[in-house]
């Protein structure tokens, strides 16, 4: 095993070769009990990132609202603003992110169902 994740996966990257990977088998073999067992365990592993990166989401939007009250009507100050700034940003990359877990995931069902159709002819 090489160190080339050790930071972590690129998830747009783990999802376009996986769904390549699914593609290219059902084109030159069909669809297969195999490769359907092996597309839901990473549809699994997606829902789980989801799952996590939904609450993270939540969170951060949180303490973007605490940050807003702090800056707005609490103190008042600009250290408090710029801390409400710095948050929002992260949301909105949070917010971009979850968005492609999601739509990835809904994806993935359609993929799903695509191979179980392949197995029922």
């Amino acid at each position: 095993m090489d160190n080339k994740d050790k930071y972590g996966i690129k998830m747009r990257k783990f999802c376009a070769e996986h769904e390549e990977a699914v593609r290219k088998e059902l084109a030159e073999k069909g669809a297969s009990q195999k490769l359907l067992d092996r597309h839901l365990e990473k549809l699994r592993w997606l829902q789980h990132e989801r799952l996590i990166h939904l609450i993270v989401l939540l969170l951060t939007a949180i303490c973007e609202l605490f940050a807003l009250y702090l800056a707005f009507v609490a103190l008042k100050t600009v250290v408090a603003f710029a801390v409400s700034l710095v948050i929002l940003v992260v949301l909105f990359f949070y917010v971009c992110h979850y968005f492609f877990l999601e739509n990835t995931t809904q994806h993935w069902y359609r993929i799903a169902e695509e191979i179980m159709d392949g197995l029922d002819k």
